[in-house]
């Protein structure tokens, strides 16, 4: 059902009244146990939360979106981590259109480019509103604030779910459930087997790994905002018990770790790393700054509380130091962000969290070379990330010392099955939780990623239980199209962007493999690169092709020539497909391909691949969670 709008007056109330209290009973009916019945149980507000629930309201699933606290957002804004990393030129989505309101908001790109690393940042409380807002625009998904999961129970084809809202129960049947926690806490619950801290080298055939896994995960951090309050204001805290300046001597000192430029000092430049809109800072820094490290995935909930109680000193030390050693009198915790107490973020920023084995594990050979892999997981894509793999371990003695941030990836995309734990039929992973390894996850907790992930969990969940599929059973390149129509990548082409009219062809294309891209590691901004105008050799297509046509295995003519339009109608015969010259002129004309002068014409890549999606249409050909052609 799509949204219905309403002009609210005093004359026509009560009927507006009558109408929410239908449409509420519409999308959530119950069942003869009393129980409300829904499409997907969102667990978690968060960033892949949030993400999950606008993604299904657009498709208009029913949704019940449980958040503990009474923010959405999550990393982004509960924890205060509101310098966005990562994917600037992949503005995939939800994280896309995320960064558009925060756009409208603050005036333009220019008013929230404030920082030195990031390029959009902004105030969290802004984020919170913009997400409540969001959410609110989608009818069908209703948010429950303050509010937890007591149970959870498989029955009868369905969740059966028992949530505490304000000491109450509340009893619902999910078909899908999306477990968006912070620290993948429903899935544990649930029983699916999980990995926690660094694999050894031998798990994922990872090189780089330590000999030995362990379980130590990456530091976490108590982020502060601060707010300059003025030349000769006064906002120094009260000295911490245990504060020991020693501990930040060298928070200062700035070298960038990927582009080993010579080490400065300067403390303005520690600060502007994360400055925020109307004159906030950041305080998220991990050198001799508030990072610190707790282990504490596996705690109960007390427990997580009194651990986490160390790193808020951690960060009211740094605080200290800012305000009184190096003299930052006028910057005071800002008193207009947080609904707390000591104006702390209401969460801490977790790095890392449990990882769930799921039907695809996304390992550092799959990131740096996806085309040279004995599976074709790239092909299965519902996320893009260009973020370095970057670790923060820095805080525990005990950590290996690898120097994850030397070792060089190209952009990559999320496989879809790495949010579906192995053998899931109806519950799926997102946030951190999902099934990569333990050097991955360096560069997948970024913000945009795991706002992609959450679109994806989203869209997974709203096609299965509208289809009244399992996750075993669901269409796979159908999540990918649903996506690609919501402007989403799931290819991580720096060079065909969502402006370009043929942005979902050459998407559609690159996901088939038929015509592959080329990665490039650079700086703190992966690339990965289609060259839509170069040439394409006959050689080139038809080695494409023989991953998804049978009959082009044993065909052996291809040269490295330029493929022309001749050859290609050759190789189509191969492929029974009888296409004139004239047909192939329709198809061109239709899509703006420019001048074409005869069947001798050499192809660009942009050109094969417009051709070969509307002749072919190789992106409705069905594959596994491994990538691989179901008709193989």
């Amino acid at each position: 059902m799509p949204k219905v709008n309403f002009t609210f007056s005093s004359t026509n109330s009560l009927q507006l009244t009558l109408l929410l209290l239908f449409f509420q009973i519409t999308f959530y009916s119950k069942d003869l146990k009393g129980q409300e019945r829904i499409d997907i149980l969102i667990v978690g507000g968060g960033a892949s939360g949030c993400a999950a629930a606008i993604q299904a309201g657009k498709l208009q699933a029913k949704v019940i979106l449980v958040e503990e606290g009474t923010w959405l957002g999550g990393m982004l804004t509960s924890s205060g981590v509101s310098a966005i990393d990562g994917n600037h030129n992949l503005p995939s989505g939800i994280w896309g259109e995320f960064r558009e309101r925060i756009y409208k908001h603050y005036g333009g790109a220019q008013n929230v480019s404030t920082g030195w690393v990031s390029n959009t940042l902004f105030e969290p409380h802004i984020g919170n509103k913009i997400f409540k807002e969001w959410i609110r625009e989608f009818s069908s998904v209703n948010t429950m604030f303050e509010t937890s999961v007591k149970k959870i129970y498989w029955n009868q084809n369905v969740w059966s779910v028992d949530l505490i809202r304000h000491g109450k129960v509340v009893s619902i049947t999910a078909k899908f459930i999306i477990d968006a926690t912070e620290l993948g806490d429903v899935s544990a619950q649930l029983g699916y087997p999980h990995f926690i801290g660094m694999d050894d080298q031998q798990r994922f055939k990872e090189d780089e790994a330590p000999l030995v896994s362990n379980d130590i995960i990456q530091d976490l951090t108590y982020v502060a905002i601060l707010k300059d309050y003025g030349k000769g204001t006064d906002k120094r805290i009260q000295r911490p018990k245990d504060y020991n300046p020693a501990i930040f001597d060298c928070a200062c000192t700035h070298a960038d770790p990927i582009t080993t430029q010579k080490a400065i000092i300067d403390c303005e430049k520690m600060l502007d790393y994360g400055k925020l809109p109307n004159r906030k800072y950041m305080i998220n820094w991990p050198n001799c700054g508030n990072d610190f490290y707790l282990n504490i995935i596996e705690a109960n909930k007390n427990n997580r509380l009194a651990s986490i109680h160390q790193a808020k000193e951690r960060t009211l030390e740094f605080i200290y130091y800012l305000q009184n050693d190096l003299g930052y009198r006028n910057l005071g915790l800002a008193d207009d962000e947080f609904p707390t107490e000591d104006l702390l973020p209401i969460i801490p920023y977790y790095r890392e969290s449990r990882r769930f084995i799921s039907e695809t594990m996304l390992s550092l050979p799959y990131v740096k070379a996806p085309y040279n892999q004995p599976y074709r997981f790239y092909q299965t894509g519902i996320a893009v990330g260009d973020y370095p793999i970057d670790h923060h371990h820095k805080k525990n003695l005990a950590a290996p010392t690898i120097d994850f941030l030397k070792i060089r990836v190209p952009s990559y995309n999320i496989p879809l099955g790495s949010l579906i734990p192995k053998g899931s039929t109806n519950l799926i992973v997102a946030e951190k939780s999902i099934g990569v390894s333990n050097i991955v996850n360096g560069a997948t907790r970024l913000q945009p990623v795991v706002l992609g992930i959450g679109q994806g969990a989203g869209a997974i969940a709203a096609i299965a239980a509208q289809q009244n599929q399992n996750l075993q059973t669901l269409n796979i390149r159908e999540v990918q199209q649903t996506l690609l129509n919501h402007n989403a990548y799931i290819m991580p082409f720096i060079d065909i962007d969502l402006n370009n009219r043929h942005f979902k062809v050459i998407q559609r294309i690159g996901a088939t493999g038929i015509i592959k891209g080329t990665g490039v590691p650079y700086k703190w901004a992966n690339q990965t690169w289609f060259y839509p105008d170069q040439s394409i050799s006959e050689y080139e297509l038809v080695e494409g092709l023989r991953n998804l046509y049978p009959q082009m295995t044993n065909f052996w003519e291809a040269s490295g020539n330029p493929l022309t339009i001749a050859f290609l109608q050759h190789i189509l015969k191969e492929l029974n497909n009888q296409l004139t010259y004239e047909d192939i002129q329709k198809i061109w004309s239709a899509n703006d391909l420019g001048v074409i002068s005869g069947t001798n014409q050499p192809l660009n890549r942009l050109q094969a691949s417009v051709l070969i999606d509307a002749i072919l249409k190789p992106f409705e050909i069905a594959i596994d969670f491994n990538g691989m052609p179901k008709h193989y």
